[in-house]
């Protein structure tokens, strides 16, 4: 019966994630158990909604050997191989042991893809002026840009490497100073004195 079914299936440490039409079942359960979440996903649809169900659209990876990408994060599980020297009385030998972390990564080369698509650096992140800002006044153009730096690196803060952070604060801190010497007619150096070195550092 159903009710059997669902018994069988049952694991506390089911997650669940659906975001922009794709969705991701994980599970501490072995292949087998996944290949069986599938099944009878696929049948409680057929069967219970009278909705054809593609399969073939259904994939089941195994997280330590695969990566994927959603939410804007590159994920994938980083085996770190440890050994450790343990010393009894007169004897010592050594235990090898694999630790299992999470790695996210942001994946700079679609974010600076976006940043270029509006127009604060070039495809290759070289930070360049947003002439439709210069209309504005200075401080809601820097509203402007500490705005956007602060909502990225926020979201992305789970970011194993921090370093794309980093590259990011430098895109817009250049671009904010390039607009602002554009609207004044200035160089971009005096306008890096001007913001100071704590400019859209939180």
């Amino acid at each position: 019966s159903f009710q059997r079914i669902l018994w069988f299936l049952k694991d506390t440490f089911i997650h669940y994630v659906r975001y922009q039409g794709k969705a991701i079942l994980a599970s501490k359960g072995t292949l087998i158990l996944m290949k069986k979440w599938k099944f009878h996903l696929v049948n409680f649809w057929q069967s219970y909604f009278h909705f054809w169900f593609q399969p073939y659209r259904i994939y089941i990876k195994q997280l330590p050997n695969y990566s994927f990408s959603f939410l804007g994060y590159f994920s994938s599980v980083l085996k770190n191989p440890l050994v450790v020297r343990n010393q009894m009385l007169e004897n010592s030998f050594l235990i090898n042991t694999l630790t299992k972390k999470l790695d996210t990564i942001v994946p700079v080369i679609s974010l600076i893809g976006s940043l270029s698509k509006a127009q604060f650096c070039t495809v290759l992140g070289h930070p360049i002026s947003k002439p439709i800002w210069t209309d504005l006044s200075d401080s809601d153009i820097i509203d402007r840009f500490c705005r956007i730096c602060r909502n990225l690196c926020r979201y992305h803060s789970g970011s194993s490497k921090k370093q794309v952070l980093y590259r990011i604060k430098y895109i817009l801190r250049l671009s904010c100073a390039r607009t602002l010497a554009r609207k004044h007619k200035s160089t971009v150096r005096t306008f890096m004195r001007r913001l100071g070195s704590g400019f859209l550092e939180e």
